[in-house]
């Protein structure tokens, strides 16, 4: 007989400023250079990146969260910004290299889509990954976004253009189950 191990407890809290440590280490995956507008190579580095996520708080354009396992130390990031007056937001996530492959991101993102339909009450979340990224489609797809089409050559990167697949999903659409409990501790 096999033992069941439960799944892992997440937890979604606002990210603080003593994250860097974290941020520097999650940066340090050989693909994450594209997750952030500088490279993000030392603690300075990792403290203006965490600068974005702050600020968004009590800003009214957008929420990041945190997504830390049992220790509270950030492994991953869910993030709504940029949101509109006709109440439409974009979402964006990243996970450390050393946690993908465990659900992590698609539990953390079932999550925090529930939290930013019904307490945030933002009623379109969109997005977009490069259709080179099958991991990042898995993870939206998971949390219920629906494609709505491709943009030819959105991205450039290192001199190479990459088509990006947009999705998107309404407070209306379905509801998927997360493969990871989640607590969200929202932002005030």
């Amino acid at each position: 007989m096999t033992a069941t191990i439960p799944p892992t407890q997440l937890t979604l809290r606002p990210w603080r400023p003593g994250d860097a440590g974290a941020v520097l280490a999650a940066f340090a995956g050989s693909d994450m250079a594209t997750q952030s507008g500088e490279p993000i190579i030392d603690l300075a580095g990792a403290r203006r990146w965490l600068d974005w996520p702050m600020s968004l708080a009590g800003s009214g354009t957008g929420y990041a969260f945190a997504v830390t396992l049992d220790a509270d130390e950030p492994v991953a990031n869910v993030a709504l910004s940029n949101i509109d007056r006709h109440g439409c937001g974009w979402v964006s996530y990243w996970t450390a290299e050393r946690v993908r492959g465990r659900g992590i991101a698609s539990s953390a993102l079932v999550a925090a889509v529930a939290w930013w339909h019904d307490i945030a009450g933002i009623p379109r979340l969109e997005l977009g990954y490069r259709l080179n990224n099958p991991g990042s489609a898995s993870v939206a797809a998971s949390a219920g976004f629906i494609v709505e089409g491709r943009q030819r050559g959105k991205l450039c990167y290192d001199g190479v253009r990459y088509d990006v697949e947009t999705a998107a999903r309404l407070d209306a659409d379905p509801r998927p189950a997360a493969r990871h409990p989640s607590l969200v501790i929202g932002h005030d």
